[in-house]
Parts: structure tokens; sequence; C-alpha cells
């Protein structure tokens, strides 16, 4: 299985729905393409957003994210980022947990690259 071939199409044609598992309110998602957790997506924090309850994340999927409007505070590392800003974390890196005072959306993409043996390795 793999995600679906997709021509262009309005964003707003899909829905938001609340992101599943997360034990927080305000975290919802606009799921634009999907097979099982890869998935590119629109996430949105409500303000006043704290993912606290959800606790630090590691996944075993690569995430590249980048903020499109607001902010987003990193409770971990004690940091702020705002929009148009990018990160790109490899499996297995920690991140989180979120506060946003103010709201905030990214645009994210989850992705799975070669095999095990070949993650932290330079190419």
């Amino acid at each position: 299985m793999s995600k679906p071939a997709l021509e262009f199409f309005p964003v707003t044609d899909t829905e938001w729905t609340p992101v599943p598992g997360s034990r927080c309110e305000g975290l919802d998602e606009r799921i634009l393409a999907q097979d099982g957790e890869i998935a590119t997506r629109i996430l949105r924090f409500a303000p006043g957003t704290d993912t606290t309850p959800n606790g630090e994340q590691a996944h075993d999927f690569w995430e590249e994210v980048y903020i499109l409007s607001g902010s987003i505070h990193d409770l971990g590392i004690g940091k702020t980022f705002t929009a148009g800003m990018y990160a790109c974390r490899p499996p297995g890196m920690k991140h989180g947990p979120w506060i946003s005072p103010d709201g905030c959306m990214t645009f994210e993409a989850r992705y799975t690259c070669g095999d095990a043996s070949a993650r932290g390795r330079s190419q």
C-alpha cells in the first residue's frame, strides 16, 4: 500500500479532525495523503494548546515540518519556533511537548527512507 496519487485540489475539501491518540484539546489535523502513519498533513494548534499530556514524542519515520503561521514552544528544550521555520527529524529524534499560546499551523511530511541500518549515516 502507498499514498494515493492526487492532482491539485483545495485543501479545504479535507475536514479538520482531532489528532488520533492525542490526550490534549486543541490539536487538529487535515490529512492530505496517508498510508498508515506515513502521511502528509496540516497540523493546527488552537490558541492555548498544551501537548504536555501527550509527553515527549519520537517516531520510527522521518518527519519534516514547516511552520505556516503562529508559533510553538518546545518545553523539552525551552525554545520557541515561529512561522517560516523548518525542521527535519530523523527516526528516533525526540521533540516536544509543545505549548502554543497564540496558535500555530504547520505543514508536515512523514515518510520512511531506506533500511534501518542506513539511518543516521551521511549520504
